[in-house]
């Protein structure tokens, strides 16, 4: 039990919104996270406590509490950073939480709106998270690149940041190629040469092909296209 009693009244309102076979539902999403830790909240449910509890003058005893024991609490940390209107206070409180984050569905949901309001700023962390050696950090740099850096802030060198990334951790492929398969969508004649170039790992590069393939944003003469550039992976 959490000695401090934010979070001791975290953890009371995530277990009397427990949803049994949500859990059993949510654990086939995340491969591999021990059941155990996983309490089942609804996303809706873990973000109305996350606003309610984000108010909270002693909240920060919460956030200092790392690392949390279930799934259910990095969420709520996740969306209650969310909520944080102040740049650097923000994004200070997400560099402490970034090495805790264990998880495709914590690190992709944490999406902090008060990012988009120094996109300078956000640029150098980006650069930062890339070179971690957490790959749960690699995937949120990468996934913010892509959110904020891909329209009317795009520039070529970023996808070339992405292309360098070499991993064997399943999530940072995925998330690379994800961002990949977007980015054709949004800046195809810049992004195009990567693949015809076959400049991202074969598994990564064939699978950024297969997501591309699947977004309505391609038209099916680019799609024709990227299926010759599929390689033997």
């Amino acid at each position: 039990m959490r000695s401090n009693a934010v979070a001791r009244e975290i953890r009371d309102a995530l277990f009397a919104a427990q949803d049994k076979d949500y859990r059993d539902f949510q654990k086939n999403l995340i491969p591999g996270y021990d059941t155990d830790r996983m309490i089942g909240v609804r996303t809706p449910q873990l973000r109305a406590l996350a606003k309610e509890f984000g108010k909270r003058a002693d909240i920060q005893e919460f956030l200092d509490d790392l690392p949390h024991d279930y799934f259910d609490e990095n969420q709520i940390h996740a969306f209650i950073l969310e909520g944080i209107k102040n740049f650097d206070a923000c994004m200070a409180s997400v560099e402490v939480f970034l090495p805790y984050v264990d998880n495709w569905a914590t690190c992709d949901q944490l999406s902090p709106k008060v990012f988009r309001k120094d996109k300078a700023k956000l640029l150098d962390h980006i650069r930062s998270w890339l070179k971690s050696d957490k790959p749960f950090t690699v995937r949120f740099g990468t996934g913010m690149l892509m959110q904020h850096f891909l329209d009317e802030d795009f520039d070529p060198s970023y996808p070339e940041m992405v292309a360098q990334l070499r991993s064997d951790e399943y999530y940072v492929n995925m998330m690379t190629a994800w961002y990949f398969a977007t980015a054709l969508a949004k800046q195809y004649d810049a992004v195009l040469p990567y693949l015809e170039g076959q400049r991202l790992a074969p598994w990564t590069h064939n699978k950024s092909i297969q997501k591309a393939i699947e977004s309505r944003r391609i038209t099916p003469e680019q799609k024709e296209y990227l299926r010759s550039l599929k390689v033997k992976a």
